[in-house]
């Protein structure tokens, strides 16, 4: 299950192929903003950050949704405390919108059908996929939770995830530790997803 947990996390974490891009600071300061480490549901060490990464991760996929991100004008930002909790958000530009409504409708499908695809492709693992509904914030937000479990080993892992979309840019945020479902914190999550989606533009 540890395996399954870091592979969880870095498939989400990287969640997609990123192309290196080159930009003026000009243009990089025209990109969409990321959330902060303060911004993240609150827990009890402090969250940190790390930069804004550009470029193609060594997974090059997203948890239950591989490749689904184009690599180009996509970006990332990866979050941890002190104890098992971490997070990602990434980003992408779309070419129009139609693209950008395109992606999220795929990513919102892969990320409902997550809990029955794990459980297929790990015999004994208990996967529960949920959607916590829609958030009014620019052209909506969706949040989805996956709960998963090894009954042989004991472990539980609990991630909250969630895709908005203002104009022609899409974020992606995750959220995970070890536990259940009641131990997420769901409200707060939501708070982080609108400010995430707010801060895109």
């Amino acid at each position: 299950m540890n395996k399954l947990r870091t592979a969880l996390a870095t498939a989400a974490a990287a969640a997609l192929g990123l192309a290196a891009l080159a930009t003026a600071p000009a243009q990089a300061a025209a990109q969409p903003a990321f959330l902060a480490a303060s911004q993240m549901p609150p827990s009890s060490t402090p969250w940190t950050a790390t930069q804004v990464f550009t470029g193609v991760p060594e997974n090059g996929g997203v948890l239950c949704a591989p490749y689904k991100i184009p690599p180009q004008n996509t970006r990332y930002r990866e979050f941890s405390t002190e104890l098992d909790t971490n997070g990602v958000q990434v980003t992408t530009v779309a070419r129009t919108e139609a693209d950008a409504v395109k992606l999220v409708d795929n990513l919102r499908g892969a990320l409902a059908d997550c809990g029955p695809l794990l459980e297929q492709q790990n015999p004994g693992l208990q996967a529960v996929s949920a959607s916590h509904g829609k958030l009014a914030v620019e052209e909506g937000a969706w949040v989805y939770s996956l709960d998963t479990a090894d009954p042989q080993i004991g472990i539980s892992d609990i991630h909250l995830f969630s895709v908005g979309r203002d104009g022609r840019t899409v974020t992606l945020v995750r959220w995970g530790q070890m536990g259940d479902l009641e131990d997420a914190p769901l409200t707060a999550f939501r708070t982080t997803t609108k400010t995430a989606v707010n801060k895109l533009h």
